[in-house]
């Protein structure tokens, strides 16, 4: 705790830790409100998935090519461009709302141009974050890193849904956007300069391709980045499913499925502390594989929970495994990958966090044909089987 607590003196550990915060707040906000009006708009469970799916795609498009372009360009000016690209998506959204012309396709539009900086977020800002406090504390501040994400998983969907439901759709797009500004204007204010490496031999779309060769030799990264496939193609997609579950079985209204949702961040928020308290980088390795495991497991009791309070009690322990696959995740990878390599690993673990978009095509598509509660635990018995399978790797994660 006392590590934790000594971060925050360094001044631009605490901008870069907001950053993260209000973009997280703002994109956990749109993605519930998002949710719930393409499900009043087309009770298509496969296009509620699909918004989310398009939010993931450039990390899967372009994951890895950020991580080679992050050591040509001052990281800084990087982060500033992407918050602006954000907060002019959400901007567009709030008027389409308030002249009540917006469309899915308007949704779809934007959810995409908020995925770049999602793509941008592990080999610019987190890179940020471990130059700024060093490897050594590297795993305190992503504790604290994903103790700030996992609130705004709790105050994004209970401001999206009170919000959503008080003052209709331009409001939490309003809030969103601001969100954003307020990330840009701390952004302008982060005193860090990366050094700007030299271009190595070869265009930007060869250096990529070389980037999985040569970041996938370094010990334990095949472990990293098969476990992080599984979760996020059979486990985070699932989520999706919350604001169908919430309204086709609970018969929630927005506001409650507001506060549903939130239980899977407080549950998170929850697990980050105990981590960041008790945990030591000897023991990440088989936390990562564990918060992997139980997040499906809770996936298949969230399938068959008939109550809202079984629901919220699997989301919250759906929460404490996250939060442990999560602290631990850009800490393997931050210390698995040699110092010039670093960026370039993020970038590829950014590329294997946005093959995810094959998960919210899978969930979408099991969920029209099965209906959204036994897709969500059909889907977390197929993760379960596909971590499994990875098994052959898990003991050579460093």
């Amino acid at each position: 705790m006392e590590r934790q607590q000594a971060l925050f003196g360094i001044a631009d550990f605490r901008r870069l830790w907001a950053i993260g915060l209000t973009v997280s707040i703002g994109r956990w906000l749109e993605m519930l409100v998002i949710g719930i009006f393409v499900w009043r708009e087309t009770e298509s469970a496969l296009l509620v998935s699909a918004m989310t799916l398009l939010r993931m795609l450039p990390m899967g498009l372009f994951g890895a090519f950020a991580g080679v372009l992050a050591d040509r360009v001052q990281r800084r000016g990087a982060l500033l461009a992407v918050l602006l690209i954000q907060a002019a998506a959400a901007a567009a959204l709030a008027i389409l709302a308030a002249l009540d012309a917006i469309a899915v396709w308007h949704i779809a539009l934007a959810s995409f141009a908020s995925g770049l900086s999602w793509a941008a977020d592990n080999p610019v800002r987190r890179m940020m974050l471990g130059e700024v406090v060093g490897g050594a504390r590297l795993g305190a501040a992503m504790s604290l890193e994903v103790m700030g994400n996992n609130a705004s998983r709790i105050l994004g969907p209970a401001l999206g849904g009170a919000l959503l439901a008080l003052s209709g759709l331009a409001a939490p797009f309003l809030l969103s956007m601001l969100l954003y500004l307020g990330g840009a204007a701390m952004a302008w204010r982060v005193a860090h300069r990366n050094a700007l490496l030299p271009a190595p031999p070869g265009n930007l779309l060869r250096q990529t391709g070389e980037s999985f060769r040569i970041v996938l030799r370094a010990p334990g990264m095949k472990a990293i980045m098969a476990v992080t496939v599984v979760f996020n193609v059979f486990g985070w997609p699932c989520s999706t499913m919350v604001p169908v579950i919430a309204a086709s079985r609970l018969d929630l209204g927005a506001g409650a499925t507001g506060l549903l949702a939130g239980m899977d961040g407080a549950g998170a928020l929850a697990g980050a502390a105990l981590i960041g308290w008790l945990a030591r980088p000897a023991h990440y390795p088989r936390l990562y594989v564990l918060g992997t495991a139980t997040y499906l497991v809770m996936l298949v009791a969230l399938a068959l929970a008939w109550t809202p309070l079984l629901a919220g009690l699997a989301l919250f322990c759906m929460g404490l495994g996250s939060a442990s696959f999560a602290v631990t995740q850009a800490t393997l990878v931050y210390r698995a990958a040699p110092g010039p390599l670093r960026a370039r690993a993020l970038g590829v673990l950014s590329f294997c966090i946005g093959l995810g978009l094959v998960g919210f095509l899978h969930i979408g598509l099991m969920a029209s044909w099965l209906g959204a509660p036994l897709a969500t635990g059909v889907v977390g018995a197929e993760g379960l089987l596909a971590l499994a399978l990875a098994r052959r790797f898990w003991p050579r994660i460093a």
